[in-house]
């Protein structure tokens, strides 16, 4: 992964984070500033996982890859909200 990668994984992943919390159903218990976090962390984590499986390897904007960072977005908003709760 390029710098320029990086970069545009942190300044996406907020924007990610929030698509991912309005697709969890229900009202979450997260802030905004964990809600940047998960969704820097899943724009990191599924461009990784996007990458290996040829996710890449179109002309113009990459949908599945984002498909995949706003899912796995909201999987960590709503675990981290399960475990927030307990």
């Amino acid at each position: 992964m390029e710098i320029s990668g990086i970069v545009s994984a942190i300044v996406i992943g907020a924007f990610i984070g929030v698509l991912g919390r309005l697709v969890v159903p229900g009202r979450q218990h997260v802030g905004v500033v964990m809600t940047v976090v998960i969704g820097i962390v899943a724009a990191f984590v599924g461009a990784l996982i996007s990458h290996p499986l040829g996710l890449y390897d179109t002309k113009g904007i990459t949908w599945l890859v984002w498909l995949v960072q706003i899912a796995l977005a909201a999987l960590g908003i709503a675990w981290y909200d399960r475990r927030k709760r307990r």
